[in-house]
């Protein structure tokens, strides 16, 4: 069927003819590219010659990458210990039942090392079924307090609400996070010759550049008086000890600028997460932790977590360059390489098979 061609109509202007200077303006896209769907464009030809070649490279590419990340993976030593307590022979049954407001107990776990851990070894404190992803826990937060504006310090924001004033003080930090800060105290010794000695655990370089230098700062004043920076505020409702004692031992690690408050600020995305918690360094030509026995001394400081069934861990660890143990990666570019390879396969048999044979035999003359 034929159409007539109207420029006009094509310009986007259209006359009704109802009467002289009786114009409708059209509903018709203007005549361009853009609108009319004129553009170039490229549409790839799927074809055996195209196919093939593609699943077989992927294949060729994935399968060795993945078998090179699993195997450094596998390469990174880690131990676990879990201390919640929940087993009555377990040393840290006696701690696994206090509340926020019991005293510290203190517990000994004792275990071995059969392999040395060469390099620097990171201590995690680990923690599953506690899901800081929860939306409204993301939110309970001050993010303008937490940077160091004078303001935000005496008149949190409602995010932090109920967490954001006591006793009519403004906490200081506010919302939820904070109020939650993972608490308990963990040390580590090796029996050595029968003498239990302490190993240093070093808190500084745990958290991250960024969140130490741009995110988190003190409010203005005198650095070396936070008690005087902080003064008109009160601390978590949790919490035992204000945010400018959170480490008596490093007068430069207190308030918003304490690595372990800064480390748990940053919220984990799964249920079951660890954190990093120590640096265990290497020394000179020695490993970082040695075969042998150790004790890992917990001190509970009103941490519960049975209420919400809840596990507590420590985890020592190296890393590569791939980061942590994490075999997921290495498994599933596996995974993927042997799909597209089998794929690939499968497809040039059937290619082989079929793929010249005359259609135009099958019709019925």
């Amino acid at each position: 069927m034929a159409m007539n061609y109207n420029a006009k109509e094509e310009d986007g202007h259209h006359h009704s003819g109802v009467g002289p200077g009786a114009g409708v303006k059209s509903k018709k896209p203007d005549n361009t590219a853009f609108k009319q769907q004129r553009l170039p464009a490229w549409q790839p030809i799927l074809t055996a010659g195209t196919v093939l070649p593609a699943f077989f490279v992927i294949g060729i590419i994935f399968i060795p990458i993945g078998i090179g990340i699993f195997v450094t993976s596998n390469n990174i030593q880690e131990f676990e210990v879990d201390y919640t307590g929940i087993e009555p022979d377990n040393p840290c049954y006696k701690c696994s039942n206090i509340s926020w407001n019991s005293t510290p107990c203190v517990c000994f776990i004792n275990f071995t090392l059969d392999r040395a851990f060469e390099s620097t070894v990171f201590m995690y404190y680990g923690l599953s079924n506690f899901y800081q992803n929860h939306r409204r826990y993301v939110k309970s937060r001050d993010d303008s307090q937490l940077n160091g504006d004078k303001n935000s310090l005496l008149n949190p924001s409602k995010e932090c609400d109920p967490y954001g004033t006591s006793n009519g003080k403004p906490i200081a930090p506010c919302g939820a996070i904070a109020n939650s800060m993972f608490n308990d105290s963990l040390s580590l010794y090796q029996f050595v010759n029968g003498v239990q000695m302490n190993i240093t655990l070093n808190n500084k370089g745990i958290a991250w550049w960024t969140d130490k230098n741009v995110k988190f700062r003190n409010p203005t004043g005198n650095a070396s008086d936070l008690a005087e920076v902080f003064k008109g505020t009160t601390n978590p409702i949790n919490w035992r000890k204000p945010v400018y004692e959170l480490d008596p031992s490093d007068p430069e690690n207190n308030g918003f600028i304490n690595e372990d408050f800064i480390v748990w600020m940053r919220t984990a995305a799964l249920p079951t997460f660890r954190k990093l918690y120590r640096l265990i360094e290497k020394k000179d030509a020695y490993p970082a932790l040695a075969p042998g026995n150790y004790s890992l001394r917990v001190e509970y400081r009103n941490y519960p977590v049975l209420s919400f069934d809840g596990r507590k861990r420590m985890i020592l660890s190296t890393i590569s360059w791939m980061g942590g143990k994490n075999p997921f990666l290495g498994i599933a570019y596996i995974t993927v390489g042997s799909i597209c390879f089998f794929l690939g396969v499968v497809l040039l048999i059937i290619h082989h098979k079929y793929g010249n044979r005359n259609t135009s035999a099958d019709i019925p003359s």
